[in-house]
């Protein structure tokens, strides 16, 4: 049981950390622009695919620094010659051209590395195991990303709160008019926050790429819980969406850890009642169901607490 414990916490702790730093890019769009972008775990698989080409070319570090800056390169064209001419129209408009944006992204990486999963690796300098729990080695790789994400958080939250910078840039989502008149370029501010949210996906997709499997459809299984992420964290809250990681990650690893069920619990029903979805349910166990929860989840926030932890905002 101490094992499980151990374990589970820090591989969800670990996941919860990635799910903060793909999060946060998203988060930081929102926060300061109000653009809720559909298309930002696809941004996470262009960091994985740039990463790995570039890893091939050049080495992991230099494909560390320069695959999350052609991602925000990706992402600032993507802000400047669609989602500017589409903003007028609406939140509609701009979901739409997200979502339509998502859907290319896939096909086009699918056309240039394939659909099977490539062979990213984990770099050789990190690949050690860390430290020994319970007879198990814990990868050193593992504790990279956790202090990159560590790091991107407090870089994150120190620039936005205490910085002129973070200060001009909520001020020109609330008063552009008043910040264009200071001498600031309002639409270069948003290019620039726009970019700095993408590629702050593709660093998450650079080092989440040699862990998980770099495949054309990866932005497909980390997209939704994404989106539970900023919803229970608080839309546009960047602390809202660290706990929400955190939590997230630790409820999930540790539900797929469990086998229980009501029937271990509460013993088998009547044999007498045969064959039934009653009897399906009793014999559901924790790690069934595991999958299911952060959704389950963000209908209990959207029902109780519409604007998540420590939103601000409802919609």
């Amino acid at each position: 049981m101490a094992e499980l414990i151990v374990i589970s916490t820090l591989n969800g702790v670990l996941y919860g950390m990635l799910l903060f730093l793909l999060s946060s890019g998203l988060t930081v769009i929102f926060s300061m622009m109000g653009v809720l972008n559909f298309a930002h775990a696809s941004f996470y698989m262009l960091g994985a695919f740039f990463g790995y080409q570039l890893t091939r070319w050049i080495g992991f570090w230099p494909a560390l620094v320069l695959a999350p800056l052609l991602v925000g390169a990706v992402g600032m064209a993507v802000e400047r010659y669609g989602l500017r001419n589409t903003h007028k129209h609406g939140h509609v408009a701009e979901l739409l051209l997200t979502f339509g944006l998502a859907f290319a992204i896939e096909e086009i990486v699918s056309m240039i590395w394939g659909k099977s999963p490539v062979d990213y690796r984990v770099p050789a300098v990190l690949d050690f195991p860390a430290f020994t729990v319970f007879s198990t080695n814990y990868p050193a790789y593992k504790i990279f990303m956790l202090v990159v994400s560590v790091v991107i958080f407090i870089a994150l939250l120190v620039t936005l709160k205490r910085t002129r910078v973070g200060l001009i840039v909520q001020a020109a989502l609330t008063h552009p008019s008043m910040v264009g008149h200071l001498g600031h370029n309002v639409g270069r501010v948003f290019m620039l926050v726009f970019g700095v949210g993408s590629a702050l996906a593709g660093l998450a997709g650079v080092i989440a790429g040699p862990s998980l499997v770099t495949q054309s459809d990866m932005a497909a299984f980390l997209g939704p819980i994404l989106f539970v992420v900023i919803v229970f964290g608080g839309l546009g809250s960047l602390p809202g969406a660290f706990i929400a990681s955190l939590l997230i990650g630790l409820i999930q690893t540790f539900a797929v850890a469990l086998n229980g069920s009501l029937a271990s619990v509460f013993g088998p029903l009547d044999p007498s009642l045969g064959a039934s979805p009653l009897t399906d349910i009793w014999n559901v166990t924790i790690a069934q169901i595991a999958p299911i929860l952060p959704y389950l989840l963000l209908v209990l926030v959207l029902i109780f607490r519409p604007m998540g932890l420590l939103g601000t905002r409802e919609s």
